[in-house]
């Protein structure tokens, strides 16, 4: 088998086979094969594609090229949720605990702040003590004990994709939809899940802006795991404006809490329960939306997803008293209000830019070896479409350096424009993605 042939072939448009993909693949994880070749091979695939077979083969490929988590030792169905990113996209905080105390066993693998998005893992460190590696004893513990985990990827989890991410860096291939959904759904399958639930994002503050092009990147990882007979589903989610009233991780991580508690903002809580309702569906614990739902308030109103909550800190080694003292978390020595340059409506509030002054803020990394301040970020007073008056609060903002708060309100103004006129939102939801295509099923924002 010759690179050359396999590259002639694929820049020409014609179907790999799994004996060629993994012959790539593997000839790169293990130094064989040059780096110019494989940006070669890479700059095929994002002109010409890769067909659902190609992406399934290059996925598993990618996945057994390191170590997998081995979880047939538990119990029931292993469900997880993964989300393409944004500002103040923190569900995950909530949604895990609630599904573990309906009786869901969750092993989420999740991953930190890239560009302008926010991480989990990173709002998770928030938490003094908090330990997102663990070893794979601690992961079966913890999901025996308490039903969930959220952990970072190791070393040797998908080292294939690491190294191929790098040279994708730096090749301009990131945004191939082919290798997009190899690269998540090869690190979602190392954990031993059997269901998925993806959070697709669209809009200014997503990855993939076009509508079309997020139902694309939805259906082609659905496709993946359905051929590696995984039980697959994902909603499309707005992010043209942030999600919730809270950017930063450890403001993320607090309004998480306050979520549990019943107290959490309607946007972000609509969520939690919508993708918390469909995750107890595929775990069969629920026979429908609309059952699952009753039993996910429940979890909430009863308390009981909190107490899963405090047991995943425990279990991973964080102060659980962060849950009833706030003051625990790191915070902002300096607090600054936002106002409204005019009276009217807000009639954008463009994501994007509100993430990229968070980082310059210090709430994300800028670079890798950024070092990240977790006390600081925004508090969001006002949503788009909201009535405002001349010089009334549209946010606050925690930051902890005067030279970072400056530069980082400078580019915060330019997330806001006004209209005399009441502007229309977009809806929470635009709908599904399953493999029969797109639903369209709107869910206005609450």
């Amino acid at each position: 088998m010759r690179v050359y042939d396999i590259i002639y072939k694929k820049r020409n448009g014609n179907e790999l086979t799994p004996e060629e993909i993994s012959f790539m693949v593997r000839s790169y994880t293990e130094g064989t094969l040059p780096d110019y070749q494989m940006s070669a091979f890479l700059m095929a695939v994002w002109f010409r594609k890769m067909t659902g077979k190609e992406r399934a083969a290059l996925t598993s490929e990618m996945l057994h090229s390191g170590t997998t988590i081995d979880l047939s030792s538990i119990k029931g169905i292993k469900v997880d949720k993964h989300s393409t990113g944004g500002v103040g996209d923190g569900p995950s905080l909530s949604l895990a605990p609630i599904v573990a105390a309906a009786g869901g066993i969750v092993p989420m693998m999740s991953g930190r702040g890239l560009g302008h998005t926010g991480g989990t893992l990173d709002k998770l460190e928030s938490i003094p003590g908090y330990t997102v590696v663990i070893d794979q004893t601690l992961i079966k513990k913890n999901l025996t004990d308490v039903g969930v985990v959220i952990m970072g990827q190791t070393e040797d989890i998908a080292p294939a994709d690491k190294k191929m991410y790098s040279l994708r860096d730096v090749t301009a291939t990131v945004d191939s939809i082919d290798l997009i959904s190899g690269s998540i759904m090869s690190k979602k399958l190392a954990e031993g899940m059997d269901a998925l639930l993806l959070d697709v994002k669209t809009g200014k503050g997503a990855f993939m802006q076009k509508l079309e092009d997020s139902i694309a990147l939805a259906l082609s990882m659905v496709e993946i795991g359905v051929n590696l007979k995984k039980a697959m589903f994902s909603y499309i989610t707005d992010m043209n404006q942030p999600l919730g009233n809270a950017v930063g991780n450890s403001l993320e991580m607090i309004q998480a809490i306050e979520i549990l508690k019943g107290k959490g903002p309607s946007d972000i809580t609509e969520l939690v329960i919508l993708h918390s309702s469909r995750m107890l569906v595929m775990s069969k614990i629920a026979k429908n939306q609309e059952d699952a739902r009753n039993i996910v308030q429940k979890m909430i109103h009863s308390g009981k997803a909190l107490e899963k909550l405090e047991g995943m800190i425990k279990g991973q080694k964080g102060d659980p008293g962060v849950i009833e003292d706030y003051s625990l978390f790191p915070g902002a020595s300096i607090k600054e209000e936002l106002r409204s340059p005019e009276s009217g409506y807000i009639s954008d509030m463009d994501a994007l830019t509100i993430g990229i002054s968070s980082v310059l803020l210090g709430a994300g990394r800028e670079t890798m070896e950024s070092k990240l301040d977790y006390g600081v970020g925004y508090t969001l007073h006002k949503k788009l479409g909201d009535k405002v008056k001349k010089d009334e609060s549209i946010l606050t903002i925690h930051a902890n350096d005067k030279d970072k708060l400056e530069k980082a309100k400078n580019k915060l103004k330019e997330a806001f424009k006004f209209s005399k006129e009441p502007v229309s939102i977009p809806p929470l939801v635009y709908g599904y993605v399953t493999m029969d295509g797109f639903t369209e099923e709107v869910h206005p924002r609450p």
